[in-house]
């Protein structure tokens, strides 16, 4: 924090950064047309009795859980389940996982295990760079899944998903909040497309 600033004055200064970004986007084409692109792509799969599959490491394994939740449970009205499962959530596959064959392949080797031709594979990389989010955009290729990415300004161009959503920003705490607004967004299109 800016010891000019008094803790009122930096809250404010952290908000307006948010409301930059915020405005940003809504003038960024490419990210409202993503966000509709992988909207429909989730809509597509469930709509055909798939199910979405979803990861991340630290905030975004915590983003990919609240992603889960808000199709299982709900969004914005009463309604049926939707089938979500986020890879983060198993403490002993995780544990097994990484003891038995690297970290790296910790979310990959769960994807191979439960997942069909025709399901879809959220991973979230804040940085662009995580390697066991991108093994999974690998697997879900050789797997016939579909994958959306939500990252970053720095992309995923190591293993680029179908769909990407990148974040035009290189401050990982605002591109943490983008991604909640972003995930909101999506499930609420999501839930009316299925619903109404």
């Amino acid at each position: 924090m800016n010891k000019n600033l008094t803790s009122k004055e930096y809250i404010k200064v952290s908000l307006s950064k948010t409301m930059e970004l915020l405005q940003d986007l809504i003038n960024l084409d490419d990210y409202i047309i993503n966000i509709e692109e992988a909207s429909q792509l989730i809509v597509d799969s469930i709509s055909n009795n798939h199910t979405i599959y979803l990861a991340g490491n630290g905030g975004s394994a915590a983003q990919s859980q609240h992603f889960a939740a808000e199709l299982v449970s709900r969004f914005n009205f009463d309604r049926n389940p939707l089938p979500a499962i986020a890879l983060t959530a198993d403490t002993s596959v995780i544990t097994a996982v990484s003891n038995d064959y690297g970290y790296e392949k910790v979310f990959e080797r769960q994807l191979t295990g439960l997942a069909k031709k025709g399901d879809v594979f959220i991973g979230f990389s804040t940085s662009g760079t995580s390697k066991n989010i991108l093994n999974c955009f690998e697997k879900a290729r050789e797997m016939n899944l579909s994958s959306i990415g939500i990252s970053g300004e720095a992309g995923m161009k190591e293993s680029r998903p179908d769909i990407l959503i990148s974040i035009p920003s290189p401050n990982t705490p605002l591109i943490q909040e983008i991604h909640c607004i972003t995930s909101h967004l999506i499930c609420d299109i999501v839930e009316k497309k299925i619903f109404n």
